[in-house]
């Protein structure tokens, strides 16, 4: 995502750059998609893949937090996760499906592009009523995109609490617990083990990375382009040898 780090103080020393930090979560991000293709998901093997995977989206929800407040046009940053949304669509399905005209929802660059605007609105408008609406509404269609509304808050809470890890941390904490038990309440509820989905407990091992953060941006001139490449190309790269072509 674009965290373009010109910060108000001078970076700490030490400690992980913005760019170290999204290159964790594509790691972590690759390692869940692996998990997910090739690996029986109740295995030791599956779990600890997709534990770690959680790591990628709230880490990518706290740098659309970063990259709002650093962005010199909100519209162009909207418009660029617009484009690469719909980019990723098709990879996205392919990965999911095997297939090319179906779909499964949404991409996470879509609910991240939702996230943003989230965001914005949080920002920029002024009444309660309507702020409370329109981030309801976007939450209503983040629904169909990949981590769903969960995004949404994630991104709102970093954004709320910038500047302030702690607080940042914990109201994280208490909607990633809330996360966790209605998954499992879920998946209670549809007949499966509850504890199928204590798996998503893996965002918390975000918090200690992100603590790490020491507001510099690292990188190249390209950097910020990583993630938005890598995305659909890897779903594109896994899907082809998860379906045999």
């Amino acid at each position: 995502m674009e965290t373009r780090l010109v910060t108000e103080s001078v970076p700490a020393k030490g400690g992980l750059t913005g760019n170290m930090l999204k290159w964790i979560a594509i790691a972590c991000m690759l390692m869940d998609h692996i998990a997910w293709a090739f690996v029986p998901f109740a295995s030791a093997a599956g779990q600890i893949l997709h534990i770690v995977g959680r790591v990628t989206a709230p880490t990518m929800c706290f740098f659309i937090a970063e990259g709002y407040h650093y962005t010199h046009s909100v519209k162009k940053y909207a418009l660029r996760l617009f484009v690469f949304a719909l980019i990723s669509q098709v990879p996205f399905t392919f990965f999911e499906t095997g297939k090319i005209a179906s779909f499964s929802g949404f991409s996470v660059i879509y609910t991240l592009l939702l996230s943003l605007l989230a965001v914005w609105a949080w920002d920029t408008i002024r009444r309660p009523a309507l702020r409370f609406l329109a981030v309801l509404g976007l939450c209503v269609l983040a629904l169909p995109g990949d981590w769903m509304f969960i995004d949404v808050i994630f991104s709102l809470v970093f954004y709320r609490f910038r500047g302030d890890f702690k607080k940042q941390a914990l109201w994280f904490s208490v909607f990633s617990v809330c996360m966790v038990v209605f998954s499992c309440l879920a998946a209670a509820g549809s007949g499966h083990p509850f504890y199928g989905q204590l798996f998503q407990a893996g965002v918390f091992l975000c918090l200690p990375l992100l603590a790490l953060y020491n507001h510099a941006r690292g990188g190249g001139r390209y950097s910020k382009w990583a993630f938005y490449i890598f995305y659909p190309l890897h779903l594109v790269v896994l899907g082809l040898i998860r379906y045999g072509f």
